[in-house]
């Protein structure tokens, strides 16, 4: 949001609580009660003589917007955290077990991490070497993949035939997903499926397990979560009871993992 869009009403009101705490019509420095009383506006000043007045201080002191939209922000991510953690408790089978999801890692670990991703995500290909180090380094550690076709018709295709894989070859998954993600080829349904046949799944088999109904409700189940989770990108990462945002890289997360680690 830019400083523009700030209500101007609001800025008015800020102002002109700056103004009364800065003896702004007094134009001294004496006590706080007096400077109130001093500087309080009559109540019969006119609307426009009391707009222009707040226009030429927002004009004498433009530092005070950016102030604000500072203040805003901070209050705005305070507010999305909160409502975060309480997704998070409400539904924490549903982001942690899901039965759809797959895991890498200890699938028995005390200390889970889900990621939100797309096969077609760059920012998820870099990331899959700090996953990969995140495993190896941390044996208690469940790191659970939540598929999140978001970026357009070749991905969607891609999962699809990602899902029917895993239902299939649970066991494989993992050689899968790297093979698909960091494969250097667009994610796609025939990179997909080349890829499962390559690893013994049967296409005929895996054509027919496309079509189960459960991986649409699969999605379903992903793309409410993370708009309930205010997730629109990939990666993002829900670790403990925080959202985490973007390829952060090994140490961030490494770090976040200690975090919800030292809460469970």
């Amino acid at each position: 949001m830019s400083i523009k869009a700030i209500p101007f009403a609001l800025a008015g009101l800020a102002a002109s609580a700056l103004m009364v705490g800065a003896g702004y019509y007094a134009g001294n420095q004496a006590s706080s009660s007096a400077a109130v009383q001093a500087s309080a506006p009559s109540a019969g000043l006119p609307q426009q003589q009391i707009e222009q007045i707040v226009r030429d201080y927002l004009l004498g002191n433009p530092e005070i917007l950016a102030e604000m939209q500072v203040a805003l922000e901070q209050r705005q991510q305070d507010m999305q955290a909160e409502l975060q953690r309480a997704t998070i408790a409400e539904s924490a089978d549903v982001i942690f077990n899901s039965k759809y999801d797959g895991v890498i890692g200890n699938p028995n670990g005390t200390t889970t991490i889900v990621e939100f991703f797309d096969y077609n995500c760059g920012f998820c290909k870099r990331a899959h070497e700090d996953m990969k180090a995140l495993v190896a380094n941390n044996p208690d550690l469940r790191f659970v993949l939540k598929e999140f076709p978001i970026l357009g018709p070749d991905s969607q295709k891609a999962h699809i035939v990602s899902m029917a894989f895993r239902s299939l070859a649970p066991e494989k998954y993992q050689e899968f997903h790297e093979r698909l993600l960091v494969g250097g080829a667009r994610a796609s349904e025939g990179a997909a499926i080349l890829a499962a046949v390559s690893l013994g799944v049967d296409e005929a088999t895996l054509r027919q397990e496309m079509k189960n109904p459960e991986i649409i409700e699969a999605f379903n189940q992903t793309y409410d979560l993370a708009n309930r989770l205010a997730i629109t990108g990939t990666p993002s990462y829900v670790v403990g009871d925080e959202v985490v945002f973007g390829a952060l890289g090994h140490e961030v997360l490494s770090e976040k993992v200690d975090q919800a680690r030292a809460t469970n």
